[in-house]
């Protein structure tokens, strides 16, 4: 048995150009469904953990799952927000704490979150450096946010203009980094947090004034005389919050009709999300969905777009192995010579054939490991890229 794995192991290294290609068809043809089983796999498994976490979300009647790919993943969502009377009527009713989301804007590629501390106590999330933020114009960074932005505790980061042409009010605004979160492997890690009000200063339904005096640029200054000065509009609004003009900054209208993305319900028990279910299934204009069920009918989805790309990757890998088998016939016609010399020089039938079986057993046994190897370096390196989506 020694002599024949050796004889074949010589003719493969021998012919290497050929075994090179029949080890790449054969590791290719169990790689693909392999792969494509495990992120599908992997993906709705954390996709179904972020939403079995989150009870209920309240928001605007529309798609369901864009409320959940909004809220609980910070997709931009294509659903109008809702009034923050909403979140207000909701704590009110006393059956539920109500976690408000404001998702709109974004610090280069990094979602902005506006909410409150208690989101944080909500998911888990832990501090490994800094705290929480407290207020106007204080941020929390994800980790991956933290790397991405390449900020640090104390220091600023600016957030993204929604357009190159903005003529609604908005304007970037300079936040400072007062916490960085642990890293636990979700969307959180890519979030900028802050405060739901510092999410309507970017919006431009606050602002704050400087104190116009003798330190103010007449160039700024439209008149001036002993009652009292006009200034021009470039010095009304702030890009930044700091503790000189944090208390100049107010809001414009009424609060209670500014926008939220949504709200994250955490009922106290099982009849208080009954209650709250169905209170809100008498078309008040919001939806309350149960985001489980909705990320089920989303994996059912994938699922089965898994299982028609599984079925094509079978064919095509069934394919492959039929276009091996007859690489290695005609390698056999193509061997007639050889294997007649090993027969004349006393090679029994039967070794000749064990030769040329084990030849075609290490090539699909290598060409299995290889396989395995690439799903073990998809788990590692594949599995990481999709937690930026998840």
């Amino acid at each position: 048995m020694k002599h024949v794995l050796f004889l074949a192991w010589q003719y493969l290294k021998y012919h290497r150009v050929k075994t090179v290609f029949l080890l790449f068809a054969i590791s290719l043809t169990f790689f693909i469904p392999m792969a494509l089983n495990q992120l599908s796999q992997q993906g709705s498994e954390k996709l179904r953990a972020r939403a079995v976490s989150t009870p209920l979300l309240l928001g605007n009647k529309g798609s369901a799952t864009e409320l959940c790919l909004g809220s609980l993943y910070f997709r931009e969502p294509n659903i109008e927000p809702i009034p923050y009377s909403s979140l207000e009527d909701l704590r009110q009713q006393g059956l539920a704490r109500a976690i408000p989301l404001q998702l709109e804007y974004r610090v280069k590629q990094q979602p902005i979150v506006g909410t409150t501390q208690d989101y944080f106590s909500f998911r888990k999330l832990s501090f490994a450096q800094g705290r929480p933020m407290a207020i106007l114009g204080e941020c929390v960074l994800g980790a991956k946010a933290a790397q991405a932005l390449n900020a640090d505790v104390g220091s600023s980061v600016i957030s993204t203009p929604a357009g190159a042409f903005d003529v609604a009010g908005s304007f970037p605004l300079k936040m400072k980094v007062v916490g960085i979160l642990h890293p636990n492997q979700t969307s959180d890690d890519t979030a900028v947090f802050t405060d739901v009000k510092t999410t309507w200063v970017i919006s431009g339904k606050a602002h704050g004034h400087q104190d116009i005096g003798v330190e103010t640029a007449d160039s700024l200054l439209l008149s001036k005389s002993e009652s009292g000065v006009v200034a021009s509009p470039a010095v009304l609004s702030y890009t930044e919050i700091t503790p000189e003009n944090i208390g100049s900054f107010h809001f414009h209208g009424n609060p209670e009709n500014y926008p939220i993305t949504s709200v994250i319900v955490l009922p106290g028990d099982k009849k208080s999300e009954l209650m709250l279910r169905g209170r809100y299934q008498q078309g008040q204009g919001l939806q309350m969905v149960v985001p489980e069920a909705i990320v089920d009918e989303l994996v059912d989805t994938v699922v089965s777009i898994r299982d028609l790309l599984l079925l094509a990757a079978i064919s095509i890998g069934l394919a492959t192995l039929l276009i091996t088998a007859m690489v290695f016939l005609l390698s056999i016609q193509l061997r007639k010579a050889e294997i007649a010399t090993m027969k004349q020089i006393g090679a029994a039938p039967g070794a000749v054939r064990g030769i040329l079986i084990t030849e075609i057993l290490l090539v699909i046994g290598i060409g299995f490991l290889l396989a395995i190897v690439f799903v073990w370096t998809i788990n590692r390196l594949g599995i990481p890229l999709l937690e930026n989506y998840l």
